[in-house]
């Protein structure tokens, strides 16, 4: 491994920081900040919550001895901000607190922001370093560029299959149960996935087939956004997507009263649903998809371009001969995991 200079080794913590707010700061970034003096680090923090303190107040408030601050140089992934939202302008704390050198991994490119707290610290006549670890911090944060800089949620496939390539037996008929593919294993690390993106989607035949829950009730963590696409409100008000017990959006073209949990939003159905599903997720500030299925659903994401990662179980064990066949798709690998006879295939997206 390469050796870290002074500053890439602090802005590595940094990193590791912002990662502990993974399941809670959406649709913040992931941020973490770390205040160094004489090469010694006297305070931590990162964006703990959405609405709470952000990192580099966290991290300042840490510091016992404020005194220090009016030395020492501080560290964060993500350009500070400098616009009053939920709480004060970061940048303007660190002019307060008198920080005379910050160290920033990437500029933020949400239009608030968009270097403007760079150019405060700046005519404050801070010392500002843009660009150490620029590649990590923005690996880190996928989802927040790529819904900032695409003007859409970052979309990741996912499906499971067996090692001849179909993901479902053919079922013509509700109330038969699917054909479980993976482990128990692969179930809970589904459940965990959950937790950690905005939203989760389907397709009508998977919501009537299969009557899934979507939510993490394996893992312990927030359950994401359900979003269902039912043009014509066919699923059943028995199934647990109609339970309003998690938050939910049926796609439709019906009209149909909202409930404290669920929203039915109308769509055109004569035209490509794709692009006014997006457009209508950004707009209600949704960062993360993951669509799990079918086959039809996943495919029309896959034509269209219309994805960032993929993650692909295959029971190496298990052959079903004939059925429904899984979705077909390139890109490039980032990773392999084995989860007993399962192998989880991760891919991105590199156009």
């Amino acid at each position: 491994m390469t050796s870290l200079t002074i500053d890439e080794k602090y802005m590595h913590r940094c990193l590791q920081l912002a990662r502990l707010g993974l399941d809670s700061v959406s649709p913040n970034p992931m941020v973490g900040s770390v205040i160094v003096f004489k090469n010694r680090v006297i305070g931590e923090g990162y964006h703990e919550k959405y609405g709470q303190a952000h990192a580099e107040v966290n991290a300042i408030n840490s510091v016992k001895n404020q005194e220090l601050l009016k030395d020492s140089t501080l560290y964060v992934n993500l350009e500070p901000c400098s616009h009053y939202g939920k709480t004060p302008p970061c940048a303007d704390l660190i002019i307060e607190k008198k920080i005379p050198r910050v160290v920033i991994a990437c500029k933020d490119s949400c239009s608030l922001v968009c270097g403007a707290g760079i150019e405060k610290l700046e005519k404050a006549k801070c010392e500002v370093l843009v660009g150490i670890l620029e590649p990590k911090a923005r690996e880190l944060n996928k989802r927040f560029f790529t819904f900032h800089e695409k003007k859409r949620p970052y979309i990741i496939l996912k499906w499971a299959q067996t090692a001849d390539g179909f993901i479902d037996k053919i079922r013509r008929k509700k109330g038969i149960n699917a054909s479980w593919i993976t482990n128990d294993i692969c179930k809970k690390l589904v459940h965990k996935w959950r937790s950690e993106e905005d939203a989760f989607m389907v397709g009508t035949n998977t919501a009537v087939l299969d009557n899934p829950q979507l939510t993490t009730r394996n893992w312990t963590g927030k359950n994401p956004l359900r979003i269902v696409i039912d043009r014509t409100l066919k699923i059943p008000v028995t199934h647990y997507l109609r339970n309003d017990k998690a938050k939910t959006f049926f796609f439709t073209e019906k009209t149909h009263k909202n409930t404290i949990n669920t929203e039915f939003i109308q769509i055109d159905f004569s035209q490509n649903i794709l692009p006014q599903i997006i457009k209508e997720l950004f707009n209600r500030s949704v960062q993360s998809l993951v669509v799990e299925g079918g086959t039809q659903l996943l495919q029309s994401f896959i034509d269209a371009d219309l994805w960032d990662e993929t993650r692909i179980f295959t029971n190496t064990e298990l052959f079903f001969q004939k059925g429904v066949a899984a979705p077909k798709i390139g890109g490039t690998v980032t990773g392999k995991e084995m989860y007993s006879e399962t192998c989880l295939v991760m891919m991105e997206n590199k156009m």
